[in-house]
């Protein structure tokens, strides 16, 4: 961030004297999440803006003729995928907005509009998560049709042309493995007091060791340690490795103490049954536990969260979900019906195929044992890897149904 400090002169300490013809960027909103986030900027008078991509973080940078900005700071603070914004002046006559963005990024829409009901003009701006090939793409684009890199400050200028020698290589088949809950939310915890988080976390460790020993697969984490991320977090990262396949891994607890084994789960509207929907109510709640909440989210943005798996997504999953009970089945304890289906909201990207996997019950004092057995979960990531193999091999081929 020390780069955009460097050439804006921030508005923090007084607000500059407003000539009659001065533009005023009036109110600051955003609503959304690490998927998708909207912001509305209302201004007094039509702004002329332009914009630049920037790279190291990921940012956006709006221009626009001199402007006082009067946000209301609290408005300004972090939501969905945006983390900070600045403003100020780049020069006597012109002004900067800076949008730093969580991962890499496309602004879907980019609209200047006539309030109808009001004076002034409102700037409408969406924002998408995407893959680090595609920001780099997009930089280079940049790059090839405008002057950017020559007009940006030496520490604000972005990529070169070297990002798109990277996305000319093939694109591996990319597995994101997502160890269930972690931080401040622990997850289920046993009676004897071992938590899911570290359940999880263990799991997917091994895990990703068995999947490294199969050719041609790219394997990645959305949590390395103990950290808490949001249940969309998880699914961003997901977008921003171009995820050919997520799994998500889970430990929990169920009422019945005897009901033990694995279980692998696709996302449905509507639940296999009572047992599944309540374990998707609890994950889904996940995010509460840190104390988000969503209150300030438009209709428009939480009708885009809950919308459907796309139907070839879906398909994928299902088949991917069978092959995993067909692999772990032969000599894996699993429960009765071992494919379930529930509204993981984990699950609903719309362009990954995603499973969670339940790899046991917490609750259950025999499936907590070999849980915490390396040797057992060895042999599970094992089958499990092998499950990926099978469905990446098909896959690449386009050999599913």
């Amino acid at each position: 961030m020390a780069a955009a400090v460097s050439f804006l002169i921030f508005v923090q300490a007084g607000k500059p004297a407003l000539a009659a013809d001065d533009l005023a960027a009036l109110t600051y909103q955003a609503a959304g999440d690490e998927l998708r986030t909207r912001v509305v900027i209302n201004f007094d008078q039509e702004p002329d803006v332009s914009t630049m991509l920037l790279d190291q973080p990921h940012r956006l940078a709006i221009d626009m003729p001199k402007a006082v900005f009067a946000f209301d700071k609290k408005s300004i603070e972090p939501r969905g995928l945006i983390t900070d914004v600045r403003y100020g002046l780049i020069d006597d006559s012109r002004s900067r907005l800076i949008f730093t963005i969580k991962g890499p990024f496309a602004v879907e829409q980019l609209n200047v509009i006539k309030n109808e009901n009001s004076p002034g003009y409102r700037l409408v701006a969406d924002f998408v998560a995407s893959s680090d090939r595609k920001f780099a793409e997009a930089l280079t684009t940049q790059n090839a049709i405008t002057a950017s890199t020559e007009a940006a400050p030496k520490g604000d200028r972005i990529a070169t042309a070297a990002p798109n020698e990277v996305s000319k290589a093939p694109k591996p088949f990319t597995v994101v493995i997502d160890p269930g809950h972690g931080g401040i939310d622990s997850g289920a915890e046993s009676a004897s007091g071992i938590l899911e988080k570290n359940v999880t976390l263990m799991f997917a460790q091994q895990l990703r060791e068995q999947l490294g020993k199969v050719p041609g697969l790219r394997v990645e984490m959305t949590r390395n340690g103990d950290e808490f991320l949001r249940l969309t977090e998880r699914v961003r990262v997901a977008r921003q490795y171009e995820a050919d396949l997520f799994i998500s891994l889970h430990a929990d607890t169920i009422n019945s103490g005897n009901i033990r084994g694995a279980t692998v789960y696709t996302v449905s509207d509507k639940a296999s049954d009572a047992e599944s929907r309540a374990m998707a109510d609890r994950e889904n709640r996940s995010d509460a536990v840190a104390g988000i909440t969503f209150d300030n989210e438009t209709p428009e943005i939480a009708d885009i969260l809950m919308d459907l798996t796309r139907r070839e997504t879906h398909t994928f999953s299902l088949s991917f979900a069978k092959t995993v009970v067909k692999s772990l089945k032969k000599d894996v304890n699993m429960i009765n019906n071992p494919h379930r289906f529930a509204g993981f909201q984990v699950l609903r990207a719309p362009d990954v195929p995603s499973v969670l996997v339940e790899i046991g019950y917490l609750s259950n004092e025999e499936d907590e044992k070999l849980m915490l057995d390396p040797v057992w979960r060895g042999h599970v990531a094992e089958r499990l890897a092998a499950a990926v193999g099978e469905f990446a091999g098909k896959k690449t081929a386009g050999a599913l149904n």
